[in-house]
């Protein structure tokens, strides 16, 4: 069979690479949604293949992993990596996106983009079961993207990211947008180009659910096309996976494993001190994720340590839209410049992540995003804050600063805190146990929130600023800015996306969304007895990959 020539934005994207314009890892994110497979796109962009973990695998034993546990609810309103986690064991992707910023197909064996990126052709793969039996077929992936199209259901973060299947009259999916083609074939038909769509397959939400599936926690459902089911969970305290005695998982012949027989996520709360005991007392094997001054505490008791470059950040932001006794103060473009003004972001990474990461500018696109525009450091004058502030009146308002209580985001919404106290404002701090902020998250009038890594510019910015999006946990609306990121989905080319990008980047920046102080280096740790183990930029752990060392 003669091999399908790769997509036509490929070779603007080897031209960027070739350049130095453009990272490995970005290249090979590019390129692999656009459907090149990974070895292809290696060879394409003359890379290295990488080298390949050289330990024999044991077959069999329980891996005991420190991670938050918490309450699951339907995966397309999933707004937290741990939520995945606790169920990707049974619950999969269409698409994967890999720690060296490839996508592979996973219930997807390929796909096709048209030049303009208005039209997909999903192919899956073959004898792949539900652990119920059932086949799956095209119908489950075009039900799942219809269910992802509802703007109704509560929390549904993929609507967002769909936009372009969905009918805004009626705020579900247009007719004609999804053809099942055939068994193994789903044709889309979107109403403006999106070049994330493939990427956006990939997010901790868009896990793959079985018809008989109606909503709630999908742990006691249980079905689901992966290796492992569900056996127990308690929220704060555990979640327990097994390999499932009776399906025989179509990934083993792609991708071999599953090695594991059961799994144990073990909530040990949000004080890393709590992590070291329990590592040093050999009662877990891994760690989430490793933070702050206790990396070099994991690396003294000897456990093996990774990292991963990422997208990752932390964002202070005023809610436009609180509710507040008397006028909202971050309804003021001023008013949220002025906050930004007065912090050095360079003091917040030193003092809030021990300066492992780099330096941000407060508009959210990353230097390791594709279409990355440099405007500029962020300006720094606490002495213009102030006199913002107080031409604003506002000298005697008082700032409550809320974060979760957890060693980096504490630290970071301390050094944040003492500066804008250094310039003239007052500021209270509210340090909240996790349960608590994660389920108020969005609604807190001045607060700081993580946000994962995401290989794209326009994913980001898609979910966090677009007007109405489930995750515009600022308020912001901004009807140019929108309209720009409409034109930066259009654009597949990086380079020409760029210069949208410094005018998306401005306009947050001119309008004091956010205070974005440092991008996350992400470390974790474990034993030394595991392989595959290695931290994921976007926090996921794949346990049809972890094993341990023969």
């Amino acid at each position: 069979m003669t091999q399908k020539p790769p997509h036509p934005a490929t070779a603007p994207l080897v031209t960027e690479l070739r350049a130095g314009r453009m990272g490995r890892r970005e290249f090979l994110s590019r390129v692999t949604t656009l459907g090149l497979g990974a070895t292809a796109a290696y060879a394409l962009g003359g890379l290295p293949w990488p080298a390949q973990a050289q330990s024999a695998i044991a077959q069999g034993g329980t891996l005991r992993i420190q991670q938050s546990v918490k309450p699951l609810k339907d995966p397309r309103s999933y707004d937290w990596s741990e939520l995945a986690n606790q169920t990707r064991g049974f619950l999969e992707y269409l698409v994967e996106y890999r720690g060296d910023g490839t996508f592979t197909g996973m219930l997807l064996k390929a796909w096709e983009i048209n030049a303009d990126a208005t039209g997909y052709l999903l192919h899956l793969r073959p004898g792949v079961r539900w652990n119920n039996g059932d086949p799956f077929t095209a119908t489950d992936v075009a039900r799942n993207i219809a269910r992802w199209c509802d703007t109704r259901a509560l929390g549904n973060s993929m609507a967002s990211r769909f936009a372009a299947l969905i009918n805004p009259e009626t705020g579900q999916v247009r007719d004609g947008a999804i053809t099942v083609v055939d068994d193994l074939t789903v044709a889309l038909s979107l109403s403006r180009p999106d070049i994330a769509l493939i990427a956006n397959m990939s997010d901790y939400p868009a896990a793959i659910v079985h018809e008989s599936y109606e909503g709630g926690d999908p742990f006691s459902h249980g079905i689901g096309t992966g290796p492992f089911r569900p056996v127990s969970m308690t929220v704060g305290e555990s979640c327990i996976l097994e390999r499932h005695p009776d399906h025989d998982w179509w990934g083993t012949e792609v991708f071999g494993g599953p090695w594991l027989d059961r799994v144990e996520f073990i909530d040990l709360g949000t004080n890393p001190s709590a992590w070291l005991a329990a590592a040093d007392d050999g009662a877990i094997d891994l760690l989430y994720e490793s933070v702050g001054a206790f990396i070099d505490a994991m690396d003294a008791i000897g456990w093996i340590a990774t990292r991963a470059e990422t997208a990752a950040t932390l964002v202070i932001r005023g809610s436009q839209n609180a509710a507040l006794v008397g006028s909202n103060p971050y309804r003021n473009a001023a008013v949220r410049r002025a906050l930004a003004l007065a912090v050095d972001n360079a003091i917040c990474l030193e003092l809030g992540y021990s300066g492992r990461g780099t330096l941000a500018a407060n508009h959210h696109v990353s230097p390791i995003h594709p279409a990355y525009a440099d405007i500029g450091p962020a300006a720094y004058d606490p002495a213009q804050a102030r006199a913002e502030i107080e031409t604003a009146g506002l000298l005697g308002f008082k700032h409550e600063l809320v974060t979760v209580d957890d060693e980096w985001q504490r630290n970071t919404g301390d050094a944040v805190a003492a500066q804008l106290r250094d310039a003239g404002l007052r500021v209270d701090r509210r340090i909240v146990p996790g349960a608590t902020f994660w389920a108020n998250w969005r609604d807190y009038p001045f607060s700081g929130t993580q946000w994962n890594h995401r290989p794209l510019d326009v994913q980001v910015l898609s979910l966090a600023y677009r007007t109405g999006a489930v995750w515009n946990e600022t308020g912001f609306s901004n009807d140019a800015f929108d309209a720009l990121l409409d034109e930066a989905n259009r654009l597949s080319d990086p380079e020409t996306r760029r210069s949208v990008m410094a005018q998306l980047e401005t306009i947050l920046r001119d309008e004091g969304v956010i205070i974005q102080p440092y991008w996350r280096a992400l470390y974790n740790h474990h034993n030394g007895r595991l392989v595959n183990a290695e931290k994921h930029p976007a926090n996921e752990i794949h346990l049809y990959k972890i094993g341990f060392r023969a």
